[in-house]
């Protein structure tokens, strides 16, 4: 059966791990793999996670399956973190997922049983995963412009001309926050530009939030969510719990469906109900719990919001600390861009020879594009980093 199959190709990032691990160089810094780290390169368990964590040893009582859609304690709480009040939870339905990708990928066989000869319009860059994703699934991609790769800056005239050409009823794929990978993101007088011309074209907004709490604040980063729900009569949202809490690997997130009205959410809501059924049929439980626990917990929830803030801090502090020390050594050249982004990600602006140097020479890795995640950036390496840098330009 399978005689006729050829290998398939190796995901660039997890490549990236496995080269980054067989260097033996002490020296060597990852800013390829997409976790947060500590000032000491670790990727920890928020301590909040472990209090919540530990309660749920102490009283859970069964693991038995959990329904299709999953916890509704965990969908209410994490529909409120959305949306807050912005439009009526009469016209919501959420469900709980396996990650973000497991809610985009019910979101992709909704979009196919609701809209199949619907086009799905991605940012030029998008997320890696978005394109073979939601296409692996069935959906047609399209690209509008996004990112000046000489300028470091948003087309935001570009991007906005491309909305005003898309046809009626076509989905336009946008990053809430932290945009992957560039890590800019449009104003909020952007945002509003952009979500005229979607109101006016009859365009389905379709959110990818990851990173909620990582820009700005948790009610910040959430804005183009709650401005468009308050204008549109349909948005699908897609929503992760791996950075903000730290759970990337208990797979935790959400799909949100906002409907027109009651009627049309409640058969939306009966229809992502069986496309769950037919691809795993029910989500884990343990990491939405944990979430639940924590957000429904005033004192968890505070203690959660100091956490995010210093996670948030941590990669403020390093795009800046990284800037200064390339400004010292090579001030022809202009990273200021650096700085402007937000979250984890952002391109360092070098080509992709002088990416494969820094790896060969110095030991430092990222993906090809040149997008960094800047938690590897630590205080102990930034100056080898800023040196291995410069002396590729």
């Amino acid at each position: 059966m399978f005689e006729s199959m050829q290998a398939a190709s190796a995901d660039a990032i997890l490549g990236l791990i496995t080269e980054h691990k067989n260097d033996p160089r002490p020296e060597k810094v990852d800013l390829g793999v997409g976790v947060f780290r500590t000032a000491e390169g670790e990727t920890p368990v928020l301590e909040v996670v472990k209090k919540a964590e530990q309660r749920l040893v102490d009283t859970q009582e069964s693991k038995a399956y959990i329904g299709t859609a999953g916890d509704p304690n965990f969908n209410a709480a994490m529909q409120a973190l959305t949306f807050a009040d912005s439009v009526g939870a009469e016209r919501i339905s959420t469900i709980q997922a396996p990650g973000g990708s497991g809610s985009l990928r019910v979101a992709a066989s909704l979009i196919l049983r609701a809209r199949p000869d619907a086009t799905v319009w991605a940012s030029d860059p998008t997320w890696a995963n978005h394109i073979p994703l939601l296409a692996g699934a069935g959906l047609k991609l399209e690209s509008y412009p996004y990112y000046d790769t000489n300028s470091h800056t948003i087309l935001v005239d570009q991007m906005l001309d491309a909305l005003s050409k898309m046809p009626a009823g076509d989905l336009v794929l946008l990053h809430a926050c932290c945009h992957n990978p560039s890590g800019l993101d449009p104003s909020e007088d952007e945002w509003r530009a952009i979500a005229d011309v979607i109101v006016e074209r009859g365009l389905v907004p379709f959110i990818d939030m990851a990173y909620q709490g990582f820009a700005t604040s948790l009610n910040d980063d959430a804005f183009v969510v709650r401005h468009l729900a308050g204008r549109v009569p349909e948005m699908i949202v897609s929503n992760s719990c791996s950075k903000n809490f730290g759970l990337y690997r208990d797979r935790v997130g959400t799909l949100s469906v906002l409907a027109a009205d009651n009627a049309s959410r409640d058969i939306v809501h009966s229809q992502i109900n069986n496309v769950v059924r037919t691809i795993y049929s029910v989500p884990p439980d343990h990491g939405a719990v944990v979430v639940s626990t924590i957000l429904n917990d005033p004192e968890l929830k505070a203690a959660w919001r100091v956490e995010l803030a210093e996670m948030r801090g941590r990669l403020r502090e390093m795009r800046v600390l990284l800037n200064d020390a390339l400004q010292e050594r090579a001030p022809q050249h202009d990273f200021s861009h650096l700085v402007r982004a937000k979250g984890m990600f952002c391109f360092l602006g070098v080509s992709e020879d002088q990416v494969n140097r820094l790896k060969k020479e110095f030991g430092v890795y990222m993906v090809g594009s040149s997008r960094i995640n800047t938690a590897g950036i630590t205080a102990r390496n930034v100056n080898y980093l800023a040196d291995a840098i410069a002396a590729t330009l």
